[in-house]
């Protein structure tokens, strides 16, 4: 979808990368192997971000690290296109929302971290139709051309319980009630 508008798959993958989860930040070296890009294509998009605003940059150590401008006028609206052009939109506002007593639900794996992929891991926090729910996800992934990995759970309680154990692992909101 994107890219009709954005032909260069870098700039597609950084806005991904820092848009969609916008406590993310990284460096050169580490997006060359997270991107599995050049290093002079990411670093030309880098700069190219920065300069308009969209990134801000600062130094830890010897690195120079970027992340999303979240200050920028334009910030939500890119954020906004970055959650359609991967699909999260459709599955919070087709699915979950009709699914019973949802009261959050959190974005985990690849996509929580900015990595796009062809999967969307999602947390459902609250008490959930899952007769109705196993109904409709074959249904968006097919929409969404995505696979769609849903784990439910009762309460936040648990889901801290279960997802925090790892330090490195990212977990985003992207919904509550």
């Amino acid at each position: 979808m994107l890219e009709a508008l954005i032909t260069s798959k870098t700039r597609i993958k950084i806005l991904v990368k820092f848009f969609l989860n916008h406590n993310s930040s990284s460096y050169l070296r580490g997006l060359e192997e997270e991107l599995n890009e050049s290093t002079n294509s990411i670093r030309l998009e880098l700069n190219r971000f920065e300069k308009a605003g969209f990134l801000n940059s600062y130094t830890s150590g010897n690195k120079k690290l970027f992340k999303a401008n979240t200050n920028h006028p334009l910030f939500f609206d890119i954020q906004n296109i970055v959650k359609k052009m991967v699909g999260i939109d459709y599955v919070l506002d087709y699915t979950l929302k009709r699914i019973g007593n949802l009261e959050m639900v959190y974005l985990v794996g690849d996509l929580a971290s900015g990595v796009d992929n062809k999967t969307i891991q999602l947390v459902l926090i609250g008490d959930i139709n899952n007769a109705y729910l196993e109904e409709l996800v074959p249904k968006a992934e097919k929409k969404l051309d995505k696979k769609i990995i849903l784990e439910v759970v009762k309460n936040h309680e648990e889901f801290i319980e279960k997802h925090t154990q790892n330090p490195n692992a990212e977990t985003l909101l992207v919904w509550r009630k």
